[in-house]
Formats: C-alpha cells, structure tokens, sequence
C-alpha cells in the first residue's frame, strides 16, 4: 500500500494538471500527514482530522472549516488506496451548517423541568408521564419517537436496561442506572392504578392512550414557557431534541474533564445514541464552544508532552 506521502504527490500532480495551482492545498496536507505522524496514525480518521483543523485554539472557523474542506477532498481520493481512510462528512466545521445549532440545557434547568412537570393539569396520569418521559430522555439521549414508542415488554427490570426497537432501521439496548429504573418502576405501578386502553404502550396518555409526539411537543412549550426558557410570544426556542444533544455533550464533556481518552470511547457514546457512525456524533464537538475548547486543550497538551 502506497504512503500518504506518495498519495499526496500523486494527488497534487493529477489536480495540478487540471489546472489547479494548490500550492496552500499542499502546504496543509503536509502538515496534516505530519500532524497523523505525529499521532502514530497510519490512515486519515474523522477524530484526528477535526482535532487537527481546529488547531490552536483561537483559529477562526472559516480556517478550520477550509482545512477540514482540503483535508476531505483528500480523503475522498485517498479511500481507493486505503479503505480504512475516513471521509469527514460535509456538515463538520461547516460556514453554513446544515443542522440547527443545539441548546444546550444545564443541570439546573433539567431540574426545573422537571418539577414544572409535577404542576401540569392532569386528570391523574399527564404529570407522572412526562416528569418520567422527560427524566428518561435527559438521562439515555433518546430520541423523542423512540420513548413514545417504547413498549411494557421493552423494559427488562433484572437487568436494568431498556430496548429501543426498530429505530433508524436497527434495534438496540440501553443499561440504565438503578436510580432510574427505580423511577420507571415506579411509574409502571402509578400506570397501572388508571384504565389502560393500549395495554402495549408504556408512556400513557390521561386517557390510557399511548401519548403521541404533538402532545408531547405542546406539553414541552408549556414547561419551557413556565420555567422561563421561552416566553409566550415566542415562536421559537430551545427544542425536546437539544435534551438529545445535551446528554451527549455532557457524556464528552466529562470524559474531557476526566482526562479520559474520547477517541477510545467515542464508539461506544455513537452506539448508546444510536448513530449509524461515529462521525454524527463527534459532530456534537464542533456545535459547543466549551465542548471544542477542552478538545483543543487536550490536544495541544498531548502535543507539548511529546515534544
């Protein structure tokens, strides 16, 4: 198997014969090829070429964007060589990013949610569901869809974890904390003491129905109404699904503080979350500006020790 360093000439020299000056283009991939030296990386992974573009820390995002831009174009020519090379997707780094930017909720206000939902009007069961509902996303980074389709039999309470059926065309299990299957225990008991007419469905509805995503959506407006996140004239603010990314940012923000390897854990997080690769999760790096900056200063220590 060739180099990167011959592919790189070899790249340079086809391009260049289609008219392209790219003498930046080759000055970046130089130091890109060195940087995965550096990092004793044989081939180009999505981790190492978006630890490399955002570099220093100060870096404008046009440059880190471009980089990442020079660093694909790249990879998509390296891929015939080497299949193990990794293709950075387009929306990372983007100057026109193609997803909304995430809120990132604190603990604090996961907590205020929370109570609010015990002052919802409920004919019995509406606010034991939703302070559940919403206590099971902050904690697993479900996806809405996937908690209001979770089924009785999709709780296994020996062993402490639940099973997301069928969502994006695959299933999966999700170990839970004890504390939190303590909680769905509970609610399981509270359920049963009201009429059921989906006997399946585990979040119900006042109405012994499986509560549905519009109902939810609504409920979740009017808590963040209450506790402040959104005012009544707002027709827009911080969405169910930013729970999602909170839960994520959170788990890599700990093991940054921690000191922990992201790279060795980052598949793990993609599975629990259930992303199809492991770049839509590293993509919740490049959204979080605290998140990007104690990557940055990981990196650049990793750099100074080896120097």
């Amino acid at each position: 198997m060739k180099s990167l360093t011959t592919s790189l000439h070899e790249y340079i020299k086809v391009r260049r014969s289609l008219g392209y000056q790219l003498n930046a283009v080759e000055r970046n991939l130089k130091k890109f090829i060195t940087y995965l030296k550096k990092k004793d990386c044989q081939y180009i992974t999505v981790p190492l070429a978006l630890e490399w573009a955002t570099l220093p820390q100060n870096v404008k995002r046009s440059t880190c964007s471009r980089r990442l831009s020079i660093v694909r174009l790249f990879a998509q020519y390296r891929i015939a060589e080497d299949p193990r090379t990794e293709v950075p997707p387009p929306y990372l780094l983007s100057q026109q990013p193609n997803r909304a930017t995430p809120y990132i909720y604190s603990e604090k206000e996961i907590r205020q949610l929370l109570k609010a939902c015990q002052s919802l009007l409920s004919r019995g069961l509406r606010h034991h569901t939703y302070f559940t509902f919403f206590g099971l996303m902050a904690v697993t980074g479900c996806r809405i869809n996937e908690l209001i389709s979770l089924n009785r039999d999709d709780l296994d309470t020996k062993n402490n974890w639940i099973i997301i059926r069928n969502s994006k065309g695959k299933s999966r299990l999700l170990p839970l904390h004890p504390t939190t299957m303590r909680q769905l225990k509970k609610y399981n008991k509270t359920r049963d003491q009201f009429p059921v007419h989906d006997i399946n469905a585990f979040f119900l509805s006042d109405r012994g129905t499986r509560i549905t995503a519009c109902n939810t959506r609504f409920t979740f407006i009017q808590l963040s109404e209450q506790i402040g996140l959104r005012s009544i004239l707002d027709s827009y603010g911080p969405r169910i699904h930013d729970i999602r990314h909170s839960f994520a940012v959170s788990a890599l923000l700990n093991w940054y503080r921690k000191g922990i390897n992201v790279s060795q854990k980052i598949m793990l997080l993609s599975t629990y979350l259930g992303h199809k690769r492991p770049s839509d999760t590293y993509w919740y790096m490049t959204g979080t500006a605290e998140l990007l900056a104690q990557a940055t200063a990981r990196l650049e220590k990793s750099i100074g020790e080896k120097k």
